[in-house]
């Protein structure tokens, strides 16, 4: 089966490391995420990946010359302007030769999911799209997606009005969103309106429920959208401390050329290729790119710096703060929740 994934989105949330780099292309544990993606669809099954591209294409192709990411050969499709996430699936598809079923896949989610599964299941269901759902205490920032017992979607809201929490409830009752991979039949693209932007959350699915003739597959596998800074902290968190299928990497991800005063404290932390980090300096929790320089007594925790930023003296970063690339943070400077240069 081939995949569509895509990757055409400025990343906003998470400028300014995205001022320069899609975010796809940021590190994880010291490699694009985009691998962690396609090394994912190879172990189940996928052939061949068609990049759904807009912003910044040049990084993808440049990385990747021989037209392979991982284990996957790939081809690209470049939109000449956004189309939405219909309209992309659309023109990737067409662009590509795309004729039977396929995957489309959010390419800033990372996902343990079955997608052997979620095939055998959209086989034998008959629909014309399955979705794969998530459960999550609160749906608001995502799309809540209601099903009955055999998988037909009765109802489909992209990003819901605000939800009440549940108070630590058992997850099988909790609502479930859409997790942002689905197969689709190419019924679907004769669905989406050329020349325009449509989405494929807010129209496209919304009319394939009311035909019944959406489908959808519940996993509580693991699932993380990364697009904010916290969860692509999360997101290199989690493959240290071993909450991800792929192979634990022990405390800290430190490049072997990185170089750690024996004063320095390091903990759970992505470090990336290059690095000095000074004499009683913390790093905690935290995603440095390559080439940061931590001079003596700063703190960096809960935090994302980019490649050759260098954080003075004394200085503090907590509460998800984030450092674009080249930056100079001032010594004894104190940044929580904040964001350098402003994003």
């Amino acid at each position: 089966m081939k995949a569509i994934l895509l990757l055409g989105g400025f990343g906003t949330r998470l400028r300014p490391l995205t001022d320069d780099i899609p975010k796809q292309m940021l590190p994880v544990c010291g490699r694009p995420m985009i691998e962690w993606v396609c090394e994912h669809l190879a172990r189940h099954g996928v052939s061949e990946v068609v990049l759904s591209l807009g912003y910044r294409a040049d990084a993808f192709t440049g990385a990747y010359r021989r037209g392979r990411i991982g284990p996957l050969d790939y081809r690209v499709a470049v939109e000449p302007e956004p189309r939405g996430t219909a309209g992309a699936v659309r023109f990737a598809a067409e662009a590509t030769g795309i004729d039977g079923s396929f995957l489309v896949l959010n390419g800033d989610v990372l996902t343990d999911l079955d997608i052997g599964a979620l095939a055998r299941f959209h086989a034998e269901s008959g629909a014309e799209a399955t979705i794969a759902l998530q459960p999550v205490a609160d749906p608001t920032p995502f799309g809540l997606v209601v099903a009955d017992e055999s998988g037909r979607v009765l109802s489909f809201s992209e990003k819901p009005e605000p939800h009440v929490v549940l108070p630590g409830g058992p997850r099988s009752q909790w609502p479930t969103i859409s997790a942002g991979t689905y197969v689709l039949t190419p019924a679907v693209l004769d669905r989406i309106a050329p020349g325009r932007a449509v989405s494929i959350e807010r129209e496209v699915f919304s009319r394939i429920a009311a035909d019944g003739m959406l489908a959808a597959l519940v996993s509580d596998s693991y699932w993380l959208d990364t697009g904010t800074p916290q969860h692509y902290v999360t997101a290199n968190l989690d493959i240290l401390e071993g909450r991800r299928a792929a192979v634990k990497v022990t405390d800290s991800a430190v490049d072997l050329s990185v170089t750690v005063h024996p004063d320095a404290r390091i903990r759970t932390s992505a470090i990336g290729n290059g690095c000095v980090i000074g004499p009683d300096a913390v790093v905690q929790r935290s995603v440095l790119g390559a080439g940061c320089r931590i001079e003596p007594g700063a703190v960096v925790c809960d935090s994302v710096i980019g490649a050759d930023v260098t954080v003075g003296a004394a200085a503090m970063l907590t509460e998800y703060s984030v450092v674009g690339a080249g930056q100079h943070v001032a010594p004894g400077a104190r940044l929580r929740a904040m964001r350098q240069p402003a994003a």
